[in-house]
C-alpha cells in the first residue's frame, strides 16, 4: 500500500496531467459542464457494473475513470474563476465533520442504524444543505434508485413500518389493485384488439384512462415490492441487474444454440424455445 506523501504525490500528478490536456489537447480543451455530463452518467454505471462483478482490476480502472471527471469539472470551473479541486476537497472535508458528530465532537452514536438517522437530521439543518428530507434525492435518477432512496431517506427520520412483514399486505393491496386496473383496461371500451396495450390515436378516451390508471397501479406495485425488498436489506437495483444478466445468458444461448442448428428464432415455437431455454437453465446460465 502506498504511504500518505505517495497518495498526494499521484493526486498532485492528475492534477498536472488534466492542467497539460486542457491547455495543449484540443478535444479536452473543447469540454465543458454540459458535454462532460452524459459521459460522467455512462463512467458512474462502469464503475457500478465493476463492483457488481467485483472485478477488482476494473474496479481500479473505474474509480480512476470517475476521479478524472471530478477533477475535470473543477479544472473547467477554475479557468471560469469560480472555484477550484481544493474548493470540492473543503466541500467534501466540511460536510462529513459536520456529519459526523459522534466522531469529530462529542455526540454519542452506539450503531450503526443511529448514525443513518442521525446523518438524514443533521442534513435538514446543514447552512446550503437539504431544507427538506427527499430533496437530495436527484429527479434524473433512474426510477428504482430513486424509490430505494426516497424510502430509506423517510426511514431515516422514523416514517417507516413498525415491523417489516407489515409490508406484504401492502405488496398484496397494491398487486390487487393493479390487476384489476389490467383487467379494467382489456375490457374498455373501444379496446377490441387486447394484443395492442399501448394507445393510439385511434385509442378511445376510455381505453386511455384505463391505460394511465393501469400504469399508476404498476409504479404503485412496484414501489411496495421496493419497499418490502429494502426491509429485508437487498437492493432492488442489483437484483434486477442480477436478472438482467440472467436472461441475457439464456437469451444468447438460444440464440447461439438456434443458429447452430441452422434454425431462426422467428421461424420457431415457443415451446422449442423454452427447451432450449431449458437447456440453458440446467448448464447453470
Amino acid at each position: 500500500m502506498h504511504s500518505k506523501e505517495e497518495k498526494l504525490e499521484k493526486f498532485g500528478r492528475l492534477l498536472d496531467i488534466m492542467d497539460k490536456l486542457r491547455e495543449e489537447c484540443p478535444w479536452n480543451k473543447a469540454q465543458t459542464i454540459d458535454t462532460l455530463r452524459p459521459m460522467t452518467v455512462e463512467e458512474v454505471y462502469e464503475l457500478s457494473d465493476a463492483v457488481i462483478s467485483h472485478n477488482e482490476e476494473e474496479l481500479k480502472k473505474e474509480l480512476g475513470d470517475v476521479l478524472l471527471h471530478i477533477v475535470f469539472y473543477a479544472r473547467i470551473a477554475q479557468e471560469q474563476g469560480r472555484y477550484d479541486i481544493g474548493d470540492v476537497l473543503d466541500k467534501i472535508c466540511d460536510k462529513l465533520v459536520f456529519r459526523h458528530p459522534h466522531v469529530f465532537s462529542d455526540v454519542k452514536a452506539s450503531d450503526a442504524k443511529t448514525v443513518s438517522e442521525n446523518w438524514e437530521m443533521m442534513k435538514t439543518k446543514e447552512k446550503g444543505g437539504n431544507k427538506r428530507v427527499l430533496s437530495g434525492v436527484p429527479d434524473s435518477m433512474p426510477s428504482v434508485l430513486k424509490a430505494f432512496a426516497m424510502q430509506d431517506k423517510a426511514r431515516g427520520v422514523g416514517f417507516d413500518w413498525e415491523d417489516k412483514t407489515q409490508v406484504w399486505d401492502k405488496v398484496r393491496e397494491e398487486l390487487s389493485e393493479y390487476q384489476a386496473e389490467l383487467d379494467a383496461m382489456d375490457a374498455a371500451p373501444g379496446h377490441a384488439d387486447k394484443s395492442v396495450c399501448t394507445p393510439s390515436e385511434d385509442s378511445s378516451p376510455e381505453f386511455r384512462a384505463a391505460y394511465d390508471r393501469a400504469e399508476e397501479e404498476l409504479g404503485d406495485f412496484m414501489f411496495a415490492t421496493i419497499n418490502a425488498a429494502r426491509l429485508y436489506g437487498l437492493n432492488p437495483d442489483t437484483a434486477l441487474s442480477r436478472a438482467c444478466e440472467k436472461f441475457r445468458r439464456r437469451f444468447t444461448y438460444l440464440e447461439e444454440q438456434t443458429i447452430r442448428k441452422g434454425l431462426s428464432l422467428h421461424d420457431m415455437t415457443l415451446a422449442q424455445m423454452d427447451e432450449i431455454w431449458d437447456e440453458g437453465k440446467a448448464l447453470g446460465l
